[in-house]
């Protein structure tokens, strides 16, 4: 089985400027996940798909396959990751051959532990190449959640849940932004990594799921590499 990895990091960031190639522990945030990309049992290339130039040579440093610079079109606010992989996919095939899966990875989450991503894999190789996401224990259940209506709040969902202790709910999960991985025919098909026949990768490790999107979640990242016991998501 061929894996083709996929990393997304344009140059524009409104809330976070200049984040991709941000130093985090001594390395570009981008370098995290190239790194924690290689190894992986059948790995047919990584490649990063910037605008940008310097991330461009940045990821070249770190061992991704950057054969050009990604279309003006790809690189807005609007642009889809799923087109952006699209882009990319195509690119790969026409020039090395087709391959099995499709793995996005996202420079935000830097924390991936290699035994996660191994196990990612493991799953979507088992379970008839069934699309895997990656999924973390939800910051807050969804039957505490409402919605602002008319000036009041409505709860999100029906039931109970606001009556009940947070120990009486069922697990909830959210996508945490760190795992996506399908077939090259499920995304073409479907325009999406989502699917009803989805597996969880799950992890409730908090900071493997760091993802760093504003200023605050840089400052936890900060403080996680700076921790006396942190040691980096591939070596976990």
């Amino acid at each position: 089985m061929s894996i083709l990895a996929i990393i997304p990091a344009r140059g524009g960031s409104k809330r976070l400027p200049g984040k991709n190639l941000r130093l985090l522990g001594g390395r570009p945030l981008i370098a995290w996940s190239i790194e924690a990309a290689k190894g992986l049992p059948g790995l047919s290339d990584i490649l990063l798909s910037t605008d940008d130039s310097a991330i461009a040579e940045a990821g070249r440093a770190a061992g991704a396959t950057v054969p050009w610079l990604r279309p003006a079109a790809l690189a807005t606010d609007d642009a889809s990751s799923v087109d952006v992989c699209l882009h990319a996919l195509d690119w790969h095939e026409a020039n090395h051959g087709s391959v099995d899966g499709v793995l996005l990875l996202q420079p935000t989450s830097p924390f991936r532990r290699h035994a996660t991503l191994l196990a990612g894999c493991e799953s979507f190789t088992r379970h008839g190449r069934r699309p895997v996401i990656g999924v973390s224990p939800a910051a807050t259940h969804p039957m505490w959640c409402f919605r602002l209506s008319n000036g009041g709040m409505v709860p999100f969902m029906d039931g109970l849940g606001l009556q009940s202790r947070s120990q009486d709910l069922p697990p909830a999960f959210a996508v945490n932004g760190s795992f996506y991985l399908v077939t090259p025919a499920d995304l073409r098909s479907r325009r999406s990594f989502f699917a009803d026949d989805m597996l969880p990768l799950v992890s409730e490790d908090p900071v493997e799921n760091i993802d760093i999107d504003t200023p605050l979640d840089w400052v936890l990242a900060e403080a996680a590499v700076a921790h006396p016991g942190f040691v980096t998501g591939w070596e976990a």
